[in-house]
C-alpha cells in the first residue's frame, strides 16, 4: 500500500486540477512549479442559480422522469407483437428497464395485421405515459412546457417501438414530426433530448435502407468537447484522479514503469500522476507510456506535449504511439521490459470503438499481465438488442443532461458544445451504428464480470481514493446534485440517485 497517501492526494487533486488542462508552452494552465499560479482556482463550474432553466424548476428529478415513462412503455407492452419476455439484469443501472426486449418473429409476418397492432400499440401507449403523467402531478394536467415534453416524450417512444419491429415506414414519419417539434438549442433539457435521439434513429432508418455506415470521425473535435467535458462536470476527473491513485499505489517502490493508455487523446490525465512520480520519496522512476490512438499524427502531438512536461520534471521518460485498436495488435508490439511494472488504463466511452472486437482486448490483457488495470466503465450496457439500448441509454443521457442544464444556461456555448459534440456522437454510436446486430461483434455488457471470469482479480479501492473523490466534488458546487458511492471495491460517480461512470481497479495474478 502507498505510503503518506493522503498528503500526496491532496496535493495532486488540488494543486494539479486545474480549470483548463490543455497544453500550451509555458504550462501556466496546470498550476506547476514553474508554470503559472499554484492557487485553488475559481473554476467555471461554479455557477449561479440564474442558469437553471425553466422546465428544471418545475421538473427537478427529470431523470426520475423519463426512467417512470420508460417502465410504463415496458410494463405495459402487448404480450404479442413487440416482445417475448422481459428479463432483468442484476447488474443493470436501470433494472426494471435494460431487459431482453426481443421483437416477436411473428410481428413480420403480415404486414397489414403488424401495423394495425401498432398503431394500436402507440394509440395505447400515448394514453398511458398521459395518464401516467397526471397521476404524478395529482391528477392535473401538464401544460406548457411540461405539454410539450411529455408529447414529445411519447412520440420518441412510439418511434422506437416501431424502429425496434422494423416498420420504418412508420418510425420515418414519426422522425419527420419530431425533427419539426424538437431543438437540440430548446429551453428544456427534454427537447434537448429528444432532437439528438432523434437525429440518432434517422440515421438508423437511412442506415436500414443504405447499409451499414461508418461516419468520418473528426478527432480534434471530439477531443476538444472532451475537454471542455472534463471543465465543466466533475466526471472525467474523478475518473483521471481515482484511477490515478490506484496506478500510484501499484507503482510503489518500482523503478521502471509502463503505462499502456487504450486511448489516450490528449492525454490530460498524467500530468498530475507524472508530478506525483517525480516528487516520490525514493526519487522518481523511469517511466514508459505507450499511447494509442487512431491518428499518428495526434499521437506524436501528444507525445511531444508529455515527453515536454517530464522533462520539466526531471524525470525519465520515453513514450511510444500505436496507431491502432488494442485489440488488433500483438502483445510483442508493447515491447514489455523484464522488471518492469506494467499498467493498463482503459476510460471507456461510446464516441467510437477505441478497442476492436471485446475477446481480442482480453486475450491481450491476459498475454500483458499488468500490475494493473484502472478500468472506466459507463453505466450503461452496450449490448443488446435496439430497445435495450433505447431504454437504458435514454434514461443514462437524460440524467446527464439534467445535470449540464441544472447549472448552465440553455443558450451556453460550452454546454452545447458538450451535447453535440459528445453526447450527441455516442448517442448516434449507441443506436445507429453500435451493437452486436450492425457491427457482427459480440460485446460484453459489463467488463467487471468478464475480468472476474477471466482468472484477473480486483483491488480495493483505497480511503486515499474516496477522500480524493470527494475532493473533486467539492470543486462543482452545489454538490448536492452529484454523488458518490462504494462498493464492491468499485467508485462510482453519479447525479442523483443515478449510477454513470465507476472506476475499479485489477491486477493478473501472473503480474510482474
Amino acid at each position: 500500500m502507498f505510503k503518506g497517501g493522503f498528503d500526496i492526494v491532496h496535493r495532486g487533486a488540488i494543486e494539479i486540477m486545474q480549470p483548463h488542462e490543455q497544453w500550451d508552452s509555458s504550462y501556466a494552465s496546470l498550476g506547476f512549479p514553474g508554470g503559472g499560479s499554484n492557487s485553488i482556482p475559481c473554476t467555471k463550474p461554479i455557477i449561479d442559480n440564474r442558469g437553471i432553466n425553466h422546465l428544471e424548476r418545475n421538473h427537478r428529478d427529470f431523470p426520475q422522469w423519463v426512467q417512470q415513462v420508460t417502465e410504463q412503455l415496458v410494463e405495459n407492452q402487448p404480450e404479442t407483437g413487440l416482445s417475448e419476455s422481459l428479463q432483468t439484469s442484476e447488474n443493470n443501472i436501470v433494472p426494471a428497464l435494460l431487459g431482453e426486449l426481443r421483437p416477436a418473429k411473428s410481428a413480420r409476418r403480415n404486414p397489414t395485421e403488424s401495423a394495425g397492432q401498432q398503431h394500436q400499440w402507440f394509440a395505447e401507449l400515448g394514453d398511458q405515459i398521459t395518464n401516467f403523467s397526471n397521476d404524478a402531478k395529482g391528477g392535473s394536467t401538464a401544460k406548457g412546457s411540461d405539454d410539450q415534453s411529455l408529447n414529445l416524450m411519447t412520440l420518441l417512444l412510439e418511434c422506437a417501438v416501431a424502429i425496434s419491429v422494423d416498420n420504418i415506414a412508420e418510425a420515418h414519419r414519426m422522425l419527420l414530426e419530431l425533427t419539426q417539434m424538437a431543438t437540440p438549442y430548446g429551453p428544456s433539457c427534454a427537447e434537448r433530448v429528444v432532437a439528438y435521439f432523434a437525429k440518432a434513429m434517422a440515421s438508423r432508418v437511412v442506415n436500414s435502407w443504405l447499409g451499414m455506415c461508418s461516419p468520418l470521425i473528426n478527432y480534434k473535435s471530439i477531443h476538444g468537447s472532451f475537454q471542455v467535458f472534463n471543465n465543466i462536470a466533475p466526471f472525467v476527473k474523478f475518473a483521471h484522479f481515482t484511477s490515478n491513485q490506484s496506478i500510484l499505489e501499484a507503482f510503489h517502490r518500482r523503478d521502471g514503469v509502463h503505462i499502456i493508455d487504450l486511448d489516450i487523446m490528449q492525454g490530460l490525465q498524467w500530468p498530475a500522476l507524472f508530478h506525483i512520480l517525480a516528487t516520490r520519496m525514493e526519487g522518481p522512476p523511469h517511466v514508459r507510456m505507450t499511447g494509442m490512438g487512431t491518428s499518428m499524427e495526434l499521437l506524436i502531438e501528444t507525445g511531444k506535449q508529455l515527453s515536454n512536461f517530464a522533462k520539466r520534471l526531471g524525470m525519465s521518460f520515453e513514450f511510444h504511439p500505436i496507431a491502432r485498436k488494442f485489440g488488433d495488435v500483438d502483445a510483442s508490439m508493447f515491447q514489455i521490459r523484464r522488471g518492469e511494472a506494467v499498467a493498463v488504463h482503459w476510460l471507456q466511452h461510446s464516441l467510437y470503438d477505441a478497442t476492436g472486437p471485446d475477446w481480442k482486448t482480453m486475450r491481450l490483457l491476459q498475454q500483458l499481465s499488468p500490475r494493473v488495470i484502472t478500468l472506466v466503465e459507463q453505466e450503461i450496457a452496450h449490448a443488446g438488442s435496439f430497445l435495450d439500448r433505447f431504454v437504458g441509454s435514454l434514461h443514462y443521457y437524460s440524467t446527464i443532461f439534467d445535470s449540464l442544464g441544472a447549472y448552465l444556461q440553455s443558450d451556453d456555448s460550452s454546454r452545447h458544445r458538450i451535447e453535440h459534440g459528445l453526447l450527441y456522437r455516442e448517442i448516434n454510436n449507441i443506436l445507429a451504428i453500435g451493437g452486436p446486430a450492425r457491427s457482427g461483434e459480440d460485446k460484453f455488457r459489463h467488463w467487471r464480470s468478464e475480468l472476474l471470469k477471466n482468472g484477473f482479480m480486483q483491488m480495493p479501492m483505497s480511503t486515499n481514493s474516496m477522500a480524493q473523490a470527494q475532493l473533486i466534488l467539492n470543486m462543482f458546487p452545489p454538490s448536492h446534485g452529484y454523488s458518490l458511492a462504494q462498493g464492491d471495491g468499485t467508485l462510482r460517480i453519479g447525479w442523483k440517485d443515478t449510477s454513470l461512470y465507476s472506476v475499479s481497479a485489477w491486477t493478473s495474478p501472473a503480474s510482474r
